[in-house]
């Protein structure tokens, strides 16, 4: 089985987030990454499992707005021009039998601001008026100010969310009586 990782970063937090999900995918799948800006959407159908994330601004998803302001707060200048509002705008649907998952970055205080919104839970309910349901609830990973730094011990979390991920889908595709072998090391792919 295959993944594919989807994300969006401006000041690094969110790619290492996305990098720690797909070190923890790789220990039961085959998985790939791409940043938001280079992710064609017709790759979507080469995986079983698509993984989103991106982080929060404005408890939501970027804006072009939003990405120019976070160029002012010290993102590179090559920050996003296309975010993964935009993209999943594209996305005009999601190939059956593909698993989706998302996630986040956000500040971590005052951490009550994410109840009320944040990028992964703005994913999770675009797919859902797509008719796409997660895999797993969407998971947040928090960092310290704006530019970050992840707080410690979040890239752990994420490597063993990866994990997570990896093993519902395999054990939800043997559920439905796909048969698994063992192929390279660290892989398991269906048959």
């Amino acid at each position: 089985m295959r993944a594919l990782v989807v994300y969006e970063s401006h000041f690094g937090n969110t790619m290492d987030v996305a990098h720690a999900v797909l070190a923890g995918l790789r220990r039961r799948l085959e998985a790939e990454i791409l940043d938001v800006m280079s992710a064609p959407i017709e790759l979507v159908a080469d995986f079983d499992l698509l993984v989103l994330g991106a982080p929060t601004h404005a408890l939501g998803l970027s804006r072009p707005e939003s990405r120019r302001d976070a160029v002012k707060q010290g993102a590179p200048n090559d920050a996003n021009t296309l975010g993964m509002a935009e993209w999943l705008n594209r996305l005009e649907r999601v190939p059956a039998g593909c698993a989706v998952a998302t996630f986040g970055t956000a500040v971590a205080k005052p951490r009550f601001i994410a109840a009320l919104g944040t990028a992964a839970g703005a994913i999770e309910r675009h797919l859902r008026r797509m008719g796409v349901r997660t895999l797993l609830p969407a998971q947040q990973f928090w960092v310290e100010g704006v530019a970050g730094p992840l707080l410690g011990g979040e890239e752990t979390r994420a490597t063993d969310w990866g994990a997570s991920l990896a093993d519902v889908l395999l054990a939800s595709a043997s559920d439905c009586g796909v048969v698994l072998t063992s192929g390279r090391p660290g892989y398991q792919g269906a048959r």
